[in-house]
């Protein structure tokens, strides 16, 4: 049982992170992250995580060759915990030969940790949740 558990817990730590790993990585400014916005135009007009790159889960297959550099560690994200649309596209990702993550909490979760967003009138941010990431620290420590 204890090494189903592992073997369970090291693939879920394999291909899937979160929002605040995410943040971190760019910040730290990892070379060949690509973080891909599987939404389609109306969401990402509403609001975007800056760099992302825009690529609709149905054009994954026909698109990613130009929009993405082969070799790039991608992890999509979608709106948030309620929606699939990230997991249908990190599998699209893997079904054509990227390394791939889906970023757990989506849009919703990077937004209410208080991150930077981006929308059409520039770069903004909202007050960190208390529900999802603590006031007065940079991250859970978890």
């Amino acid at each position: 049982m204890t090494t189903n558990a592992i073997e369970h817990f090291t693939a879920r730590l394999t291909f899937e992170t979160d929002v605040s790993d995410v943040h971190a990585a760019l910040t730290a400014g990892v070379a060949d992250l690509v973080v891909v916005d599987s939404r389609g135009p109306q969401a990402w007009a509403q609001g975007h995580i800056p760099g992302a790159v825009h690529l609709p889960a149905a054009d994954i297959a026909a698109r990613a060759g130009e929009a993405i550099p082969s070799g790039a560690a991608v992890v999509t994200y979608c709106w948030g915990p309620g929606c699939n649309g990230a997991t249908r596209a990190a599998l699209e990702f893997a079904k054509i030969g990227y390394r791939v993550r889906e970023m757990l909490g989506g849009y919703e979760y990077w937004v209410r940790e208080g991150f930077e967003f981006e929308t059409s009138a520039g770069r903004d941010r909202r007050p960190a949740d208390e529900l999802t990431a603590p006031r007065h620290a940079v991250s859970c420590d978890c």
